[in-house]
């Protein structure tokens, strides 16, 4: 199991902590630039035990350098300086908006690649680890988390509009617009191109919505066609038929041993066929964005204490 901390954007810059359960004595600092599978960035930075001790880890991230600290001191620090590649004629250095994750994913899971199992300590044990024995779960604890935004005086890192938007492909800081068009979503119906769909009536700009949004994702409320996909299963234990289906909502969900989803943290994406249908939470995600207002760059500290194996 692989407890994270993490920094990712949207073009895949990543700034890394990872903690191996197998392995308590140390954190692992990482960074990629746009997800190029550079496997050589890794460094390992030395605790006491990970497991009994909470402690604070920080990353300190600027338009020059990334620090890595624990409990204060410097564990490892990455330059821009360092990160140029004359081949591509750019920086290899993330530089673009990111969003904090906290995430528990089994590395070691028999699906995962040969290299990612042998990196997370071995395949998950599932079955007689005093974590599953004594609660049936593994499990990582965050104390706190906090952000603090770093005020540069030029460029994306200035933390003066309401937003970044990129203006190019390239997906560089220089493709980073600090903006002031808002890019929160009015309701849990609107998208990128009807960002006021679904917004309650007397609110400016509001537009009317077509359908029920729902309340909470996947839980209580419709999908963006109207249609309620919630209602419960049928008593005849036979596969339900969407055109069938109650308006109402009991509020509450569950995934079984059917379920096509899979546990833990995963960066891309999985396929589906069309004969299976999507939840009304599947229909709402496609398009909608999650935005935390601050600057590009930033200090972000968690206190966390891990799980062990």
């Amino acid at each position: 199991m692989v407890t994270a901390f993490i920094l990712l954007s949207d073009v895949k810059d990543e700034i890394d902590y990872e903690f191996v359960g197998v392995d308590l004595e140390h954190a692992q600092s990482n960074y990629y630039f746009q997800g190029i599978p550079d496997y050589v960035n890794g460094a390992n930075i030395s605790l006491s035990d990970t497991f009994d001790n909470y402690h604070t880890y920080e990353i300190n991230w600027t338009p020059d350098i990334v620090e890595w600290k624990i409990d204060g001191q410097v564990g490892r620090t990455l330059k821009k300086s360092d990160t140029w590649n004359a081949t591509a004629n750019q920086w290899k250095y993330p530089q673009t908006p990111a969003r904090v994750q906290l995430s528990l994913w089994p590395g070691g899971l028999p699906s995962n690649g040969k290299g990612t199992i042998e990196w997370a300590g071995g395949l998950v044990d599932f079955d007689n680890n005093v974590d599953i024995k004594t609660n049936g779960y593994y499990y990582a604890t965050f104390e706190s988390v906090t952000i603090e935004c770093y005020n540069a005086t030029s460029g994306p890192g200035t933390n003066n509009g309401v937003s970044y938007t990129y203006n190019g492909y390239a997906g560089t800081n220089d493709t980073v617009v600090d903006g002031k068009s808002p890019t929160v979503l009015g309701s849990f119906q609107a998208n990128g191109e009807n960002m006021d769909l679904g917004k309650p009536s007397g609110t400016a700009s509001a537009t009317k919505a077509t359908g029920t949004a729902e309340s909470v994702p996947g839980v209580s409320g419709g999908n963006p066609a109207g249609v309620d996909t919630h209602s419960s299963p049928s008593s005849s234990g036979g596969a339900i038929d969407p055109a069938s289906t109650s308006s109402t909502d009991s509020g509450s969900g569950s995934t079984g041993s059917g379920s096509t989803g899979t546990g833990g943290f995963s960066q891309g994406s999985g396929s589906q066929t069309s004969e299976t249908p999507k939840s009304g939470a599947d229909k709402l995600m496609v398009g909608q964005e999650k935005v935390m207002k601050g600057s590009l760059f930033a200090g972000i500290v968690a206190v966390i204490a891990m799980m062990a194996l």
